[in-house]
């Protein structure tokens, strides 16, 4: 069995035992629905087609979005061979052969493109075995990625190729699809005289979150039901629900979806969002996400977006945490829910976290003073001779339980790192501040303290 497959100009439309999916593709732009701002009258991916100047592309974007059938428009439209890779079973050998029998072709005037599906799974030596032909104009690249090319394509392969980001399908682009497959007799639906309401096809599209692949698999699935359960072969609600089952989320928790569903969640929070906070709790908890790694996640909020405005909100998400981990799911999703809420409504403060940020500049980029030796421990006798300790003052033995002692190296001296908002708690917080400031500006008369309260 061939790894690669050449030009798709297939003459089998009607053959049934292809998916409704493949049998439904488009074979022109003008049967091409969605990516407007990339195929549209006069946008650039048109544009360089037209020209029949395309060079090398990635196109990037969720599952059915027409990447694949993209590619093989553009081979139609060029006249150009359609080898088409998998990047799951080729490997170098396979790519050194398919790249010399298009050096060959070239020579005599025949043009290449070829088609990586999910080039993001080719490691970097096979990416860099195209690097040469793609250079050489020995073929034209076409990759398609479900993420992120910046981190899965090498920067080589990246620079020579024009990246185009595909967008999920709407629903109404969906919608259109769908009441094609069931009208077209030569590739879809159509001789069965299935019927289908508008408000049906929009359920199926809903549930297919943009992905037009999906979309056509339930209307397969529902037109075989509809054969069987409804002799007028009206697909029904109940038909459509049957075929759905149990609505299937894009979602890979090592991908870039991971990454891009709880940045949602963290600036939602953030926002003050709570309706949006929940939503894409949602999102990552029914799509399979670890309960506890979202319990980590909101840990973390609470002591970067909230802080000392609302310190019960580190003890609230340590409790959720400790609720999932003790009840496990489906149960714990309340706890996470409840914590998710009480983050967004919380006053909100970042002024721990940049704090704590000034800090490690400075013990990044400034020298590293030896600790002041007032401040220091003498535990023994030759260490309290040479110094350790002298002149600190004790706290408690001072009137107002502060000191005009300095704490901080002598190069840091005047370094002021935490300040306080007027948010929820941190507004006392910064009146105790000013408070102690004040006291440490007066002048006093503070005793030295004996050994026994050095530390």
């Amino acid at each position: 069995m061939s790894l690669f497959q050449s030009t798709p100009n297939r003459d089998d439309a009607g053959d049934r035992t292809r998916p409704l999916a493949d049998r439904m593709r488009p074979r022109t732009l003008d049967e091409y629905v969605g990516q407007e701002h990339l195929v549209g009258p006069g946008k650039p991916l048109r544009a360089q087609i037209e020209r029949d100047d395309i060079g090398s592309l990635i196109f990037w974007g969720p599952p059915g979005t027409g990447k694949t059938t993209l590619a093989q428009i553009i081979a139609r439209m060029t006249k150009a061979d359609f080898i088409e890779f998998s990047a799951v079973l080729a490997g170098i050998k396979e790519i050194k052969q398919v790249m010399s029998d298009a050096e060959r072709a070239k020579q005599y005037g025949t043009r290449t493109i070829v088609f990586i599906d999910e080039i993001h799974r080719f490691n970097k030596a096979q990416q860099d075995a195209f690097l040469p032909h793609v250079e050489k104009g020995n073929i034209r690249l076409i990759g398609a990625t479900t993420e992120n090319p910046s981190f899965e394509i090498i920067g080589a392969l990246l620079s020579r190729s024009r990246v185009y980001i595909l967008k999920p399908l709407t629903e109404e682009q969906i919608v259109l699809l769908l009441k094609r497959a069931l009208s077209d007799k030569e590739r879809g639906l159509g001789d069965l005289g299935l019927q289908a309401s508008d408000g049906i096809l929009q359920k199926i599209a809903a549930y297919s979150s943009g992905d037009a692949r999906s979309a056509y698999n339930a209307l397969e699935v529902a037109a075989s039901l509809a054969k069987v359960q409804d002799q007028s072969g009206v697909i029904t609600d109940e038909i459509v629900g049957d075929a759905l089952q149990k609505r299937v989320l894009l979602y890979d928790k090592a991908g870039e979806e991971h990454y891009n569903l709880i940045s949602a969640l963290h600036k939602s929070v953030r926002n003050s969002d709570p309706d949006a906070a929940l939503y894409w709790l949602a999102r990552m908890l029914e799509s399979g996400e670890d309960p506890l790694y979202i319990a980590r996640r909101i840990v973390r909020m609470s002591v970067e977006d909230i802080g000392l405005a609302d310190p019960n909100a580190l003890s609230l998400c340590m409790a959720a945490r400790d609720a999932v981990d003790f009840i496990g799911m489906p149960e714990g999703n309340l706890a996470l829910a409840q914590a998710v809420v009480y983050l967004a409504l919380a006053p909100k403060s970042n002024a721990l976290y940049t704090a704590y940020g000034a800090v490690q500049e400075d013990v990044e980029h400034t020298v590293a003073e030896a600790v002041p030796f007032h401040l220091r421990n003498a535990v023994t006798g030759l260490m309290k001779n040479v110094g350790y300790g002298k002149g600190y003052q004790y706290a408690h033995d001072a009137d107002e339980k502060t000191t005009n002692m300095q704490c901080l190296p002598d190069n840091l001296k005047d370094r002021v790192y935490y300040r306080p908002t007027s948010e929820g708690i941190e507004k006392r917080i910064r009146d105790r501040m000013e408070d102690i400031k004040r006291k440490r500006s007066q002048p006093s008369d503070h005793r030295t303290t004996p050994t026994k309260k050095e530390s």
